[in-house]
């Protein structure tokens, strides 16, 4: 072999054949533990070691990179000088013991999971305190800290006694052949990146034999990449044409019609009146919480031109929040569906051409744009909204490598920016472009939807000075009068532009304030704001029915009297026969609320049963309610389902 004829690589391949020989080991192990739910047979045992000799190359490949680029560029007189001769043991150790604490953890992960890394750990990455003290709790910590050092220790101590990076130091690999060897490995590791995917086990029958087959830290990997958790293998599930004729009987509206049989959500919405269509610019304004507006409770008067406008306009006065993410409230907003398990389909693969709310606009003849005063690389914010039909027009970088969609982007002009910080540039410098870019628009003679995000009431709550009571940077509270103070500066501009009076104003809040973080089901840190300004011919309303972010569109559509094919999950609340019901989730547990009986649905297919109280915000165990657990389920599932198999994709009707 290459690396043995060539003393430079001795240490590279032995560290290669310890992993492979650890991993396959870890794999055993698992095996056993797991073995009377595998249903283990001569073939299933070489599909599992088959693949996972596979998958372990592959991570085997990705672990070489680092020190392979480093005695690619190590001239061979250096081999045995005093650099080399710290480096290499030094790379072997931190190599060693990041494998320890990995098959610890997989140990662990599996323990309690039955599962390779998935989502759920990457979520972990999110949760650092609380993880390390229950580990701290669970484990004596320092005790197995040490023992992991030791044993690294007594492994590199082995390899150096073997005489491997003795050898090492009197290698003489000419630079041909370490670039050869460097290309081939850069190669290996460019085909498992590209086209080795971690679902290439899961054609069998058996979810143990599947989980065994992978390699966990692979795992990990594509589940921070893909950002989801499977539901089939890890949540309750009911009979799929169940699931779909629940959500149907729970979709079904006295002005709907379903235009397809079967696992399908698609259906004609009908409303009463002519149809109207006036410009819409959506406002979504970061961590709003309802209980900073007096309209909630609040005595601090942070918002007077929102409780204003909460006061003259159509207000909804229980909607909450899907998650406790930007992105997740930006998924709610555009689609309309239910928060599945792991990130926001935002930032998750293959969530093009879906059928958004912008596609329901540009069918009525709209233009549709997203604003940004920030990057929008950032969170794959340009990449989802511009791979969905809208126009990009943010503060970012120019157009990098990976922030390529179908649509165009515009870069918000130097001379409409007077204030920005970390994440971008202040609200009232965002209106300004939101109301540049109308105008143009306007003159087009074409009616616009903007989905506008805001920045300015996000950590470090800075924003310029002597605008509102609260120093710049002071706190929360100064971010969100600040927040108040630029609406209404935005309105009173827009009120002085001709497309003003033939325009509809939404303010919704992405999420609340303080909510990220929390992986248990808060109900009150979901309570949003929302507000629908200068409808045609509307009076003043209050909507008081509990209901969901996905709701917002639908019940707009409804207010202005559209006829439309649908395959959003939201509903016209103002509709006949409207039932209450809120959907919230975090990365890994799912919430269904209807009336005060709410259902939690957690990995490892656990369901709990709540009463919710609004009185002091707390929840307590009742027995199961069927009907409501099964409605749960098929909301979270056929969600999940369409947006895996193509469902949830634009003219799939």
């Amino acid at each position: 072999m290459f690396t043995l004829r060539n003393k430079n690589y001795r240490p590279l391949a032995g560290f290669a054949a310890m992993f492979l020989a650890f991993s396959t080991g870890l794999r055993l192990v698992l095996l056993i533990i797991s073995f009377k739910n595998a249903d283990l047979t001569i073939l299933a045992f070489l599909r599992i070691f088959g693949f996972g000799l596979l998958f372990d190359i592959g991570v085997a490949s990705f672990f070489l990179l680092p020190y392979g680029m480093y005695l690619l560029i190590l001239p061979p007189r250096w081999s045995g000088s005093l650099l080399n001769r710290i480096v290499t043991p030094v790379f072997f150790f931190l190599g060693t013991l990041i494998l320890m604490f990995s098959f610890f953890a997989e140990f662990t992960f599996w323990l309690e999971f039955e599962s390779r890394f998935n989502f759920i750990a990457v979520d972990y990455l999110v949760y650092t305190y609380e993880v390390v003290r229950n580990i701290n709790e669970s484990y004596p910590l320092p005790v197995l800290i040490s023992c992991m050092v030791a044993v690294t220790g007594i492994i590199t101590w082995a390899f150096a006694y073997s005489g491997i990076f003795r050898s090492a130091y009197f290698g003489v690999t000419p630079f041909s052949k370490r670039a050869g060897f460097f290309i081939g490995l850069l190669s290996v590791a460019g085909i498992y990146a590209t086209f080795i995917g971690n679902g290439l086990p899961e054609r069998g029958r058996n979810r143990y034999q599947d989980e065994l087959a992978k390699a966990g830290i692979y795992s990990f990997f594509s589940a921070f990449r893909n950002n989801e958790l499977n539901f089939d293998h890890f949540y309750y599930l009911m009979d799929d044409k169940e699931a779909f004729a629940t959500i149907r009987d729970a979709l079904q509206e006295p002005n709907s019609q379903f235009l397809r049989d079967g696992a399908s959500i698609w259906r004609r919405i009908r409303n009463k009146g002519p149809e109207m269509h006036p410009n819409v610019i959506l406002v979504t304004i970061e961590s709003l919480s309802a209980d900073f507006l007096a309209r909630f409770g609040n005595r601090q008067h942070l918002t007077p031109v929102l409780d204003s406008l909460a006061r003259e306009n159509v207000v909804f006065d229980s909607m909450y929040a899907t998650g406790t993410r930007t992105v997740r409230g930006m998924e709610a907003l555009s689609l309309a569906v239910p928060p599945t398990p792991g990130s926001s389909i935002v930032r998750r693969p293959g969530n093009a051409n879906l059928s958004t709310v912008g596609a329901l606009f540009r069918s009525k003849g709209y233009t549709t744009s997203f604003l940004y005063g920030g990057d929008g690389f950032f969170d794959n914010m340009n990449a989802f909204f511009g791979n969905n039909g809208y126009n990009i027009i943010d503060k970012g970088r120019n157009l990098v490598l990976g922030d390529r969609f179908n649509a165009s982007r515009t870069q918000i002009p130097d001379s409409l920016i007077h204030f920005s910080n970390a994440w971008g540039i202040c609200d009232e410098d965002l209106y300004a472009a939101v109301i540049r870019d109308a105008g143009e628009q306007y003159r087009r003679g074409k009616p616009f939807f903007d989905f506008v995000m805001t920045t300015s009431n996000h950590r470090p709550f800075t924003y310029p000075d002597g605008k509102v009571g609260y120093p710049s940077g002071s706190g929360r509270e100064g971010a969100v009068q600040y927040t108040d103070y630029a609406i209404g500066q935005f309105l009173e501009a827009a009120r002085k532009e001709p497309w003003f009076s033939n325009t509809v104003f939404v303010f919704v809040a992405d999420h609340c304030a303080s909510s990220a973080g929390k992986n248990e089901i808060d109900v009150a840190k979901y309570h949003i704001p929302a507000i629908i300004c200068n409808l045609p011919n509307m009076h003043p309303d209050s909507i008081q029915q509990r209901c969901s972010q996905i709701d917002l569109f639908p019940t707009l559509f409804g207010l202005l009297s559209w006829n439309y094919n649908s395959n959003l999950y939201g509903l016209d609340v103002r509709q006949p026969g409207y039932h209450p019901r809120i959907l919230l989730g975090t990365y890994q547990k799912l919430a269904y609320m209807e009336n005060d009986s709410m259902i939690i649905l957690s990995p490892q297919r656990r369901v709990e049963t709540m009463r919710y109280s609004t009185v002091n915000d707390s929840q307590s165990p009742i027995p199961a309610d069927d009907r409501i657990v099964h409605k749960a389920t098929a909301y979270y599932q056929t969600a999940y389902r369409l947006f895996k198999n193509g469902g949830l994709r634009e003219g799939r009707q």
